[in-house]
C-alpha cells in the first residue's frame, strides 16, 4: 500500500475514529484503526466490538492495500508531522513508513485479516433528521441516561417514531428526561441506543445544517453524518414505560434561571461525601429554599405565584440542576403532586420536552 494525503485531514480523521477503539482488548486488532488505500481516497475505520466509527478522506493512492495500525501511536505521530503532506507506505512484512518533510517513522502494523469485519446492518426501516434538531434532542435526554450495568436497557435512550413524531426517552431511576417533535416521516420504529453512541453524534456533528441519516436494522443502527458513519449495536430489553399523570396538585411557572441560580446556592454546602437534599417548601406566593448538612446551613426564597396546595419537598440538587440546565426555554411550568411524587418540568406552553425527577425523602427538622 502507498499513498499520500493532507496531514490536517488525516489527522482528523484519524482522531474522530480513534474514539471507537478499544483501550484495551484481548484482540489486539482492536486496538488499532484499520485503513485501506483504494481508488483515490482512504477508508479508517475504529471498532470495539460495539460501536465502530468509519469516514472517507481523499488520498493519492499510489497502490493499494489495507493495514491495522496503533490508534494511539498512529494518531499522536500524524499530529505531531512537520509538513501538511504525509507520504505513507507499507511492505510484506506489514512495516509502515511515515514520511513529512524532514520526519520519518517506521512502525509495526497488522494484517487487515486480524481486523474483525464491521455488522453489515440490512435496514428494517430509515429516516432522514435535520442534524441540529438531532443534536439537541440528545443532548436534553442523553444526561438522564444510567451508567449502571445492572440494567443495561437503562444504559441508552428509547428511540420512537410514530405517526410523524419522533420522541427520545432516558431513564436512570432517578430522574427522567423525554424530548419530542414532529417530523416528516411515515415510519413507525422503536428501538434503544447506547448513550456512547449518541455522545459520540453529539462530538461529529458540527454542521448543523445537514441532515443526518438513520438506518435501522434488527439488532444494529447507522447514523450518517456528513463523510461519517456511527455504527452501533442497540439494546436489547423492556424499556419503561411510565404513565404521564395528567393533571397536577401544586404548579407554577417560573425563570429557569432564577431557580437554577437558587438550587446552585444551595448546592455549595454539599459534595460527593456530603449530601443532603435542597429543601423546597412552596406557598402560595414563594418558594423558600435551604440546606443543611454538617458545613453549615443555606437560605434562599423566591417570589413566585403558585396554583394548588401548599407542600414541602425535597430533591438532589445535581438532578434537579441537570433538568433545568437542559431547559430550552426562559421560563418552565414545574407541576408535582405530593412530596413523593416525581416533579415534572415542561415547557410554559406546549410539551417539546418534559424532565422528572424523583424527590428525596426530608428529615423533620
Amino acid at each position: 500500500m502507498r499513498f499520500n494525503c493532507l496531514r490536517t485531514e488525516l489527522s482528523n480523521a484519524v482522531s474522530n475514529v480513534s474514539r471507537a477503539v478499544a483501550a484495551k482488548a484481548t484482540l489486539p486488532a482492536l486496538e488499532g484503526v484499520l485503513i485501506k488505500a483504494f481508488d483515490s481516497q482512504l477508508e479508517i475505520s475504529g471498532y470495539d466490538m460495539e460501536i465502530g466509527i468509519v469516514t472517507r478522506i481523499d488520498a493519492s493512492v499510489i497502490e493499494e492495500g489495507e493495514i491495522v495500525v496503533s490508534a494511539r501511536l498512529f494518531n499522536e505521530i500524524i499530529r505531531k508531522l512537520p509538513n501538511e503532506i504525509v507520504n505513507i507506505e507499507t511492505d510484506d512484512k506489514m512495516i509502515t513508513y511515515i514520511n513529512s518533510g524532514s520526519a520519518d517513522y517506521q512502525i509495526v502494523g497488522m494484517n487487515s485479516s486480524e481486523y474483525p469485519e464491521l455488522p453489515n446492518v440490512e435496514a428494517v426501516s430509515s429516516l432522514t433528521v435535520n442534524a441540529e434538531l438531532l443534536k439537541n434532542m440528545i443532548r436534553q435526554t442523553v444526561f438522564a441516561t444510567s451508567d449502571n450495568m445492572a440494567k443495561p436497557i437503562y444504559t441508552g435512550s428509547l428511540f420512537e417514531i410514530k405517526e410523524g413524531l419522533f420522541k427520545i426517552e432516558a431513564v436512570d431511576g432517578f430522574r427522567m428526561a423525554i424530548r419530542e417533535e414532529n417530523v416528516e416521516s411515515d415510519i413507525e420504529a422503536k428501538f434503544v441506543v447506547p448513550g456512547k453512541t449518541q455522545n459520540e453524534i453529539l462530538k461529529l456533528i458540527t454542521d448543523n445544517k445537514k441532515d443526518v441519516d438513520i438506518i435501522v436494522g434488527q439488532r444494529h443502527i447507522i447514523f450518517k453524518i456528513e463523510n461519517y458513519s456511527i455504527i452501533s449495536r442497540l439494546l436489547e430489553g423492556n424499556f419503561l414505560d411510565y404513565k404521564m399523570p395528567s393533571a397536577a396538585s401544586t404548579e407554577f411557572v417560573i425563570n429557569t434561571r432564577v431557580l437554577a441560580s437558587s438550587v446552585e446556592r444551595m448546592a455549595l454546602l454539599t459534595n460527593e461525601k456530603i449530601q443532603s437534599p435542597v429543601r423546597c417548601s412552596i406557598s402560595s406566593e414563594e418558594i423558600k429554599l435551604s440546606c443543611s448538612t454538617a458545613v453549615g446551613r443555606a437560605n434562599d426564597m423566591i417570589a413566585v405565584s403558585v396554583i394548588g396546595n401548599e407542600m414541602e419537598i425535597g430533591f438532589n440538587n445535581r438532578y434537579l440542576l441537570d433538568a433545568l440546565k437542559n431547559a430550552d426555554t426562559d421560563e418552565v411550568k414545574v407541576m408535582l403532586n405530593g412530596s413523593l411524587q416525581p416533579m415534572i418540568i415542561r415547557p410554559v406552553s406546549g410539551q417539546s420536552f418534559t424532565f422528572l425527577v424523583v424527590p428525596m425523602r426530608l428529615a423533620a427538622e
